[in-house]
């Protein structure tokens, strides 16, 4: 696994949802103790690094993304004791600890918070962003919130409105006021004081706003359907995306580098230009990478995936892309993407295989691995606020947050000994158990550790060098360094290269394929989802490339 000062230059990442990963404790939800206990299959699988979503003291209204104390462990997962274990653990294991950090916001419980909505005057009044209300007593401006309704709540203590780009209790951060970084800088240390080997920055392009409050102009792109969120009505160019943040992006990113080793990853929530905010964020001495949603949409086609991946490995500013198919936000990948697939298992090794072959960084989302689909929830059984205000049009994020099936005989498939699992786990997920799994040397399972050893080994997949090229509709080719050529067939139907596109291209040089075949004129035949990766592969007949 990665050693080097840079491993993170493309790693691949585990992303672990702990409450829904191994729940030790019996209380029905996953805790440190039980994500230690099974750290030994996120190795097997060949990752160089875990990344744990929130685990801090928090009321839970949005899942530990609203933090109450930034320096310790909530209950409900154990303790700092048990915090150490595990970090000990994964280092043994040669795996990096990446924490989930929230800078944007806190929990209305916090302290700070608490302290700064009793008067207008106290040592915490500007450490939240507050407004006055409009002579007519509506919010200060336009600004709508991600989980619905305006991005404003009126406190009657202090007779102002306070900012909240999420939940009415995750309130923002005023990052403007620089004894709020400092704050932010001391909890980074405590961190990494023990032993952490990097942070992954929630929603960091939302951690500045606009003093001037000045109104979001309407999103005047064209859509195919309304929209369910007021939010997606507006382009957020004031709310968020604020020159201030670079520079508070160079300061964090001086305070890391005082440590050896460590690594920042930026979660970049932006749908306008999303390839322009992650350059902006991971280009000169600010994050050592980001992802954002690009690749989590709908959209699943050849074009998409040139575009977007053109858009940052090309730009002379140097930006590092870390690229993610899944997380616990969006919908699982081969649920999303279902209307291309021939089959699930099939489709779930040609999204590895892709996944895995991109330049730059990679994460995976835990039961990625096991070509877990979106699980399919009843109203009653959700938690997720966002499903709660949107359903049944928008359903939520549980169905990408449902426990991790281990065994599939076991109660709660293995997660829980509990009588009750905060989230069920579904018969369709039981029968992707991972012993069931280990038992099936072709199980999805065993296809990742084996892209995941072939990323590690080929030279070519550790580059940046990247050229898409002319291929029929359906059919993604990369040449990915001088001479390994990467074929993706995203559609169901049989596509047919003819020699002259795939010169040389023989079965002796393929060193990973499925679904395809050869004829005796040298074509070469990729049935639906089918893809092959080649060391020798010599370049289109006509040398264009894919722009």
């Amino acid at each position: 696994m990665a050693q080097t000062p840079d491993w993170w230059r493309y790693a691949v990442i585990y992303q672990i949802y702990p409450r829904s990963f191994q729940d030790d404790d019996g209380d029905g939800a996953g805790d440190l103790r039980g994500i230690t206990r099974r750290l030994d299959h996120v190795a097997s699988l060949g990752a160089d690094a875990i990344w744990l979503s929130p685990i801090f003291t928090s009321p839970m209204k949005d899942m530990g993304y609203d933090v109450s104390d930034y320096c310790d462990i909530d209950p409900s997962f154990g303790t700092l004791a048990d915090f150490d274990v595990l970090v000990a653990r994964a280092h043994e294991l040669g795996l990096k600890v990446i924490l989930d950090q929230v800078y944007s916001h806190s929990s209305d419980q916090h302290p700070f918070f608490k302290e700064s909505r009793t008067s207008r005057n106290n040592p915490k009044a500007d450490w939240y962003v507050w407004a006055d209300a409009k002579p007519d007593g509506t919010p200060p401006n336009n600004w709508q919130s991600i989980f619905g309704g305006p991005a404003w709540t009126w406190d009657a203590r202090r007779r102002q409105y306070y900012f909240h780009n999420f939940l009415k209790e995750q309130p923002d951060l005023n990052l403007h006021n620089p004894e709020v970084l400092d704050w932010i800088i001391s909890v980074m240390r405590f961190w990494l004081e023990r032993g952490v080997d990097g942070f992954r920055l929630d929603a960091i392009n939302h951690i500045c706003h606009d003093q001037n409050l000045r109104d979001n102009p309407v999103d005047s792109r064209p859509k195919s359907a309304p929209d369910i969120k007021t939010y997606d009505m507006q382009h957020p160019i004031h709310s968020k995306n604020q020159p201030e943040a670079l520079a508070v992006m160079e300061r964090l990113r001086a305070v890391l580098d005082e440590y050896e080793d460590r690594a920042f990853i930026g979660e970049i929530g932006e749908a306008h230009n999303p390839a322009e905010v992650l350059i902006q964020y991971t280009s000169g001495q600010r994050l050592h990478m980001a992802y954002n949603t690009a690749l989590m949409m709908p959209e699943f086609s050849p074009a998409r995936f040139a575009r977007e991946i053109n858009a940052i490995i090309h730009d002379p500013r140097g930006g590092w892309p870390c690229w993610a198919f899944s997380n616990h936000d969006v919908i699982r990948h081969v649920s999303r993407w279902a209307g291309h697939a021939v089959c699930e298992d099939a489709f779930a090794r040609l999204t590895a295989a892709l996944l895995l072959s991109l330049p730059g960084s990679v994460c995976i989302y835990q039961g990625e691995e096991l070509g877990l689909p979106q699980s399919q929830l009843d109203f009653h059984e959700l938690v997720d606020p966002e499903g709660l205000v949107f359903w049944p049009e928008n359903p939520g994020r549980d169905g990408a947050r449902t426990p991790i099936p281990w065994s599939a005989s076991d109660s709660h498939g293995g997660f829980s000994k509990a009588p009750r699992t905060w989230l069920p786990i579904k018969p369709a997920h039981l029968a992707r158990a991972c012993n069931l799994q280990e038992q099936d040397n072709n199980a999805v399972l065993h296809f990742y550790r084996k892209m995941i050893a072939l990323r590690r080994a080929t030279p070519a997949l550790n580059s940046l060098e990247t050229t898409f090229l002319d291929m029929p509709e359906s059919v993604l080719g990369m040449r990915r360094g001088k001479d390994l050529w990467c074929l993706f067939n995203l559609g169901h139907q049989q596509v047919t290269l003819e020699q002259t596109v795939v010169a040389r291209w023989t079965k002796a040089n393929t060193i990973l394929a499925e679904r395809v075949e050869w004829t005796n004129s040298g074509d070469l035949v990729l049935a639906g989802n089918g893809f092959a990766i080649s060391k020798t592969g010599a370049g289109s007949a006509n040398g264009k490339s894919r722009n």
